[in-house]
């Protein structure tokens, strides 16, 4: 099928594996702005473009993976890609989504090391920021539309935005405030808590190949053996690193610890990479010692401008970690290990989560308050995507107190023109503001 298959015909072909392959490679590669980027790719690539997946059906996935600890874009490739082909699908579309940006950010790493400088990459990158503010509004607006049918649901995105804005409320007590909101409106007020005026969310031109029907039958849900085998095998490939470490090198290596740490964040830690990373940067910086605050903060700098989820940075944090306390390898070496060690034990956990919950979350879509409890996540989401890019636009607008790039404005506002009005597609969107980038950042 065409990437732009948007015509109102009412068939769809589901993908076949080799296809969806393909198009979750393109979404790791073209995964630029941290969750809220990359949420809005997949949303125009899976569900404005492709019609793989209904509106309400990726909400309802997104909905979940929201609840859930680690990286939430991460969550829900994997989660769509369960939906399409099951297990495979979901390992492919999980790995796929971090593969590129992680490789990509071990390779800039290295040169950070060597270098110890980030001007080149700044420069490369420069013209992609305000490409990334335009996805991400243009995703807020569409999603914005479709999702808020009801004034209680725009009082609650409204109310979620400032939440976070004004009075930095955490985004866990947000997320869980809203959900019980929802679950008692879903009881009194069901009409108010309606993500869309036809059944299940779809128009009758819009027909998609996951479409808002076909809820998963008890019978197709994994059995208590099913779910323990899914728990073995994730449990296991999770603790691998603590088995090969701990055997050859000991619990107090860097390694080891490296393991150790970053576990312990992938299950405490939700609200995705915004709420991690005040908490690692805090333990690896001033508890550990692992790097410097300057080092840190060059680490997010890199992980802003590469593809793949904002979590990434993660992964510099452990590569500096084993580059500083190399033994007995070289430097190099220990660096690589330090990165791999850090980057299976942040993203493996979500395959175990996702795995697990996805099968029974789907038999719970058609539960009257669950749903409600959901579409009160879905305003609330609209509110958190527009709370960072307003926070994205004032880092990338204002780079200095007072000083507007007007550049990077006008380049935001042509690209949110394309996205919008003319539907443009992501690719050539992306490729043309890093090409104009690249060349204000030659002239000047």
């Amino acid at each position: 099928m065409p990437p732009s298959s948007t015509s109102s015909s009412d068939t769809v072909r589901p993908p076949s594996f080799r296809e969806a392959t393909r198009v979750w490679l393109r979404i790791g590669l073209l995964g630029f702005g941290g969750p809220t980027g990359q949420i809005a790719l997949m949303h125009q690539e899976l569900v404005e473009q492709r019609r793989w997946i209904s509106e309400a059906r990726f909400l309802h996935a997104l909905n979940f993976c929201m609840l859930l600890p680690g990286p939430e874009a991460q969550q829900l490739s994997v989660y769509i890609g369960w939906l399409l082909h099951k297990g495979r699908g979901a390992v492919v579309a999980g790995t796929l989504f971090v593969l590129p940006g992680a490789l990509l950010l071990g390779l800039i790493s290295s040169v950070y090391v060597v270098a110890g400088n980030l001007s080149g990459v700044e420069a490369v990158f420069y013209g992609l920021k305000p490409a990334v503010l335009a996805l991400v509004a243009a995703a807020g607006l569409r999603i914005g539309r479709r999702a808020l049918r009801h004034p209680a649901l725009w009082g609650i995105a409204i109310s979620a935005f400032l939440a976070l804005f004004l009075f930095r409320v955490p985004f866990p007590a947000l997320i869980a405030a809203v959900a019980g909101l929802g679950w008692w409106g879903g009881r009194f007020f069901p009409t108010w808590f309606r993500v869309s005026p036809t059944h299940g969310g779809t128009t009758p031109d819009r027909v998609s190949v996951i479409d808002n029907d076909g809820v998963i039958r008890p019978e197709q849900v994994p059995p208590g053996r099913g779910a323990l085998r899914t728990a073995v095998l994730w449990l296991g490939l999770w603790s691998l690193p603590f088995a090969v470490v701990g055997g050859s090198l000991g619990r107090d290596h860097v390694l080891f610890q490296l393991a150790l740490f970053f576990s312990k964040a992938a299950v405490v830690t939700f609200g995705g990479a915004y709420a991690v990373l005040p908490y690692v940067a805090q333990q690896a910086v001033e508890t550990q010692g692992w790097l410097t605050a300057t080092q840190m903060l060059d680490g997010l700098a890199l992980a802003e401008t590469t593809p793949g989820p904002l979590i990434l940075v993660l992964q510099h944090v452990g590569f500096l970690a084993a580059w500083t306390h190399p033994a007995p390898f070289s430097p190099a070496t220990a660096a690589l290990l330090g990165a791999m060690v850090t980057t299976w034990c942040t993203f493996v956990p979500s395959f175990l989560f996702v795995l697990l919950g996805a099968p029974f979350i789907e038999t719970l879509r058609g539960e009257p308050q669950l749903s409600a409890a959901l579409s009160a996540i879905t305003a609330a989401v609209v509110g958190v995507i527009f709370n960072l890019a307003v926070w994205f636009a004032i880092h990338v607008l204002v780079p200095r107190p007072h000083q507007v790039d007007f550049f990077t404005a006008t380049i935001a506002a042509l690209a949110f023109f394309v996205l919008t009005r003319w539907r443009g597609s992501t690719i050539p969107v992306i490729l043309a503001c890093a090409l104009l980038g690249l060349g204000y950042r030659w002239i000047t």
